[in-house]
């Protein structure tokens, strides 16, 4: 598939089969503070399992005691916080988030920065982050980088397996061809899911909606705005929900 023409039809066979359908579902908790974050949560319920906390929260305070909370009420936390630094000072955070029982953590940089945090993991999965979800080939060449977006995430992934990470975060645009590449334990973790109907009104441009991002090869996807930014944020939830498991049950 040529991720530079857009994508065509998606392959049959879903993702890694080990993994629960109700952590497929990673909610974004962008949110500019901890009160009304866990309010979410609670609202939420047993709907969402897998939160992804941002330099939003992270900037509110009180960042561990939130992922505490989370872990005392069952929840799996996602540190997006896309650590890139020195390798010392990499291997040190993931040293610290390995204390506090996160789930996912991003990281960015070149090979050493990868290599040292994969040494520092236990239980933490390291995703590596490939190219933003923002960005279009028009922001990749204002960077630099040279030929189209799809390309530049298989470097970036094959360079993460190349390291030992545990997955990558990626557009669903290019997960087919990642699957393709990558060990089928190795996680694709794909943000800027929209709605078919409305892609995108916002700052993301490589965009699916839930069903095209798990039939391009997809092991999780990250909601934000559709949920936390609806009306009603439990039922939105709980349909993302519905369709992930309408989904799996019928690929299975």
């Amino acid at each position: 598939m040529d991720c530079s023409r857009g994508y065509q039809s998606p392959p049959t066979v879903l993702s890694n089969p080990s993994i629960p359908v109700n952590e497929r579902l990673i909610v974004a908790l962008d949110m500019p503070d901890p009160a009304g974050a866990k309010a979410l949560v609670e609202t939420l319920g047993d709907d969402v399992v897998f939160y992804k906390l941002g330099f939003e929260l992270f900037l509110a305070g009180a960042y561990p005691e939130f992922l505490g909370w989370l872990a005392d009420r069952g929840k799996k936390c996602f540190v997006d916080l896309k650590f890139y630094d020195v390798p010392r000072t990499v291997a040190a955070a993931v040293r610290q988030l390995e204390r506090r029982g996160a789930a996912f953590c991003t990281v960015h940089g070149d090979d050493a920065i990868l290599r040292a945090a994969v040494a520092e993991r236990k239980t933490t999965k390291i995703l590596a982050v490939t190219v933003l979800t923002s960005l279009d080939r028009a922001g990749i060449e204002s960077l630099g980088f040279k030929g189209n977006v799809g390309e530049l995430v298989l470097s970036r992934a094959r360079g993460a397996v190349a390291a030992g990470c545990d997955g990558v975060i990626s557009s669903g645009q290019e997960a087919e061809r990642l699957r393709a590449v990558v060990p089928p334990a190795f996680r694709i973790v794909t943000p800027g899911i929209r709605p078919a109907e409305n892609k995108p009104a916002d700052d993301q441009k490589r965009t699916v909606d839930v069903e095209e991002a798990f039939q391009f090869g997809a092991d999780h996807i990250v909601v934000g705005r559709p949920i936390v930014g609806a009306k009603d944020p439990k039922a939105a939830a709980a349909d993302h929900q519905r369709r992930i498991h309408a989904l799996f049950k019928a690929g299975r």
